[in-house]
């Protein structure tokens, strides 16, 4: 006898299903370039988390492999891992007793047979391949990620606004940055294989030239994000040099109204009081300022947080998140005998004060302690403030100095002389007031590790008769009250302990960026951070966000310059520009260089050998045109191979062409002979 039987589904498999569709929901609503190795973990976990837990392979094995594939993510994995990550889920798919263990050990498997260099790029480099991008030399190496390519294109093309409306995407002061980047865009550059690498730094400063008029200034469009108006929720800055004025501009631009709070009497932190005026102009940095209070940042100066108001009072006047972008603002000191005499000060101290009036004046020969940039912007205004003689002293040999060998060759030039391969000693001093100092010989830099860690033969030394002295041998951060009341941990040299990709501090709404997260570094640093803080800050204050979730790492990786088929490319050599015959180069306060002309810069565009410039998979490629619609560069153009096997319309002309086709048809249709 014979029944009929209908299975239905167990509880393993119901519970799955809904997992499936819970899964396949979120991969949905994610932006492309989902990391498969997190893909895997979060299933993993959705998975373990509705197991019964009866057996072993289930209760046990899925959290192990959970264990491993978060050691991978946090590099803390070997490549052995790997090899153990497929055992241990091949034995949990062959051994689990329902569908929940085996569809969960079997996804991580068919992933780690699938995308296994995604997990070995993991544990080797920290990242993943999916969300790599932009292989281009330059645009890789640069921290804000500016598309340089882009608007080298635009600019070759005599595009000079949209130019600087690409670079603004990534970088608000680009006039700042043409004059004081490090310019490291440059030391990548593919041309630099062949010749001299393309002068990107000068072509960015000749058209954010253009744009400092405010006649025809460029400002972002706002978003706006309901109806109503902006968003409601208010963000404190504290500090407005360039990694905070950076975060309040991409804030602004998402369509908040933050408030930068800042200490001196003038907004720009290092960038006005620590780089001296003949190599940034103070009228530059307020003409990119300006732009930021036409965005609606409100700029505070005069006040210091933890003194003339708290982080606490500030969250009762209803504020939701807080940047920390302090910077360093203190000097080092040597620690050696005789230090605290008349005489002897800062290179960020006078550099500060020379920030704010350039008439201060110093007498006498003047040494300055140090072998970086800082270092030769202190020698250089020494001499423009008056002294007779300026020598700098430095422990690294002339080759190893950290100062860029263009800024070297200025301040020699100027008159500096440079003392390598020696340390200070003593100060000497007479009546309270340095009146010398003693130097012992440097004889190595680094201990056994790699650790910065000087060693001296104290036989040797030479004296140098001095009237004042300039150190220049690191910097600090002044937290001063700032912190007071707060969960805040600091860390190494005092800098603030954060994630490193949110910025999100021990306090959830304070996050930090900029020399106060990573100590010392270049204004373009500054300015990549604040635009990640700011993207933090937002999902942080909208409800229901995640930090992380979808968020674009920006990890780049740099194209194989070793194997390169250049073919044919512009000889022309790398052009220079100018210096102003009107200024005393060597002694004024004012900026003798000049931009790049017209013609040069449309000779050194075309000297870039186009690395960024895409190729089309026609495989791939359908011919809908979209992209040419979404670029708004207008970058993208299409040419048909056979333009007269058919008639192309215009999508803004389309009804042209509709519209008498479609009356031909609707009479043809109605008075037209029907088939019986």
């Amino acid at each position: 006898m014979s029944r009929l039987a209908i299975e239905t589904p167990g509880q393993a498999q119901t519970v799955l299903s809904c997992l499936y569709r819970d899964m396949g929901r979120r991969i949905i609503a994610s932006q492309p370039g989902l990391c498969p190795v997190d893909m895997s973990l979060n299933f993993l976990r959705l998975c373990h988390a509705q197991t019964c837990g009866k057996c072993v392979p289930c209760r046990i094995g899925l959290g192990q492999l959970a264990v491993l594939i978060e050691q991978v993510l946090d590099r803390t994995a070997t490549l052995e891992t790997v090899d153990l990550i497929e055992r241990t889920a091949k034995v949990i798919a062959d051994s689990a007793d329902c569908a929940i263990g085996f569809e969960a050990a079997n996804m991580v498997l068919l992933g780690i047979r699938g995308f296994r260099e995604d997990y070995e790029e993991h544990i080797l480099h920290g990242r993943c391949f999916c969300g790599l991008s932009h292989p281009v030399p330059c645009v890789s190496t640069c921290p804000a990620h500016v598309d340089i390519p882009g608007y080298v294109a635009l600019v070759r093309e005599g595009r000079y606004e949209d130019a600087v409306r690409l670079i603004r995407k990534d970088n608000p002061f680009p006039a700042v940055c043409g004059r004081i980047c490090n310019r490291r865009c440059e030391d990548a550059c593919t041309r630099g294989t062949v010749d001299q690498a393309v002068a990107i730094d000068a072509v960015k400063k000749f058209v954010a030239q253009q744009d400092l008029n405010a006649a025809h200034r460029y400002v972002p469009p706002v978003v706006q994000p309901s109806l109503q108006g902006p968003w409601p929720q208010k963000i404190a800055i504290i500090g407005g040099g360039p990694a905070g004025l950076s975060c309040a501009y991409f804030l602004a631009l998402q369509g908040y109204r933050p408030t930068v709070f800042e200490k001196n009497e003038h907004p720009g932190g290092m960038l006005r009081y620590g780089i001296p005026s003949f190599k940034l102009e103070k009228d530059v940095i307020d003409a990119e300022i300006d732009i930021l209070r036409e965005l609606g940042v409100t700029i505070r100066c005069g006040v210091e947080v933890g003194k003339d108001v708290t982080l606490a009072q500030l969250r009762a006047q209803g504020y939701k998140a807080f940047y920390l972008a302090i910077g360093c603002q203190g000097g080092r000191t040597a620690g050696v005998p005789g230090e605290d005499a008349a005489g002897i000060q800062t290179a960020v101290a006078l550099l500060r004060t020379v920030g704010g009036d350039e008439s201060h004046k110093m007498t006498g020969k003047t040494v300055v302690i140090g072998g970086g940039n800082v270092a030769i912007d202190a020698a250089r205004v020494a001499l423009r403030c008056g002294s007779s003689d300026v020598t700098m002293v430095c422990l690294e040999p002339r080759e190893k100095m950290p100062a860029s060998a263009e800024e070297i060759a200025e301040a020699e030039e100027e008159g500096t002389a440079i003392r390598c391969g020696y340390g200070p000693k003593e100060f000497l001093t007479k009546d309270g007031h340095v009146c010398g100092v003693v130097l012992k010989r440097c004889t190595g830099l680094y201990d056994a590790e790699g650790r910065f860690a000087p060693t001296y033969d104290e036989s040797v030394t030479i004296t140098l008769p001095c009237d004042n002295v300039v150190l220049s041998i690191g910097q600090c951060i002044q937290w001063g009250n700032l912190l007071d009341g707060e969960a805040v941990q600091l860390g190494r040299g005092q800098g603030a302990v954060a994630d490193a990709m949110t910025y999100q501090t021990a306090q959830s709404d304070i996050f930090v960026g900029g020399d106060v997260y990573t100590g010392p570094r270049f204004a373009i640093d500054a300015i990549a951070a604040g635009k990640q803080g700011a993207i933090s800050i937002h999902r942080f204050v909208q409800p229901n966000t995640s930090l992380t979730i979808g968020r674009n790492r920006r990890d780049f990786y740099e194209l194989d310059k070793t194997n390169l088929a250049l073919g044919d490319y512009d000889r022309a050599p790398r052009q220079a520009a100018g210096m102003d015959d009107a200024i005393d180069a060597h002694r004024s306060f004012r900026d003798a260089h000049l931009t790049l002309t017209e013609a040069q810069v449309k000779t050194e565009t075309a000297r870039c050998l186009g690395c960024g410039a895409s190729v089309v998979d026609p495989n791939k490629c359908i011919g809908c045109g979209v992209c040419t619609t979404k670029c708004e560069f207008d970058a993208i153009h299409l040419h048909r191979d056979l333009p007269e096997c058919s008639t192309m319309v215009r999508s803004e002309d389309k009804f042209k062409a509709i519209l008498p086709y479609m009356a031909k048809r609707e009479v043809k249709i109605r008075f037209g002979k029907k088939d019986k």
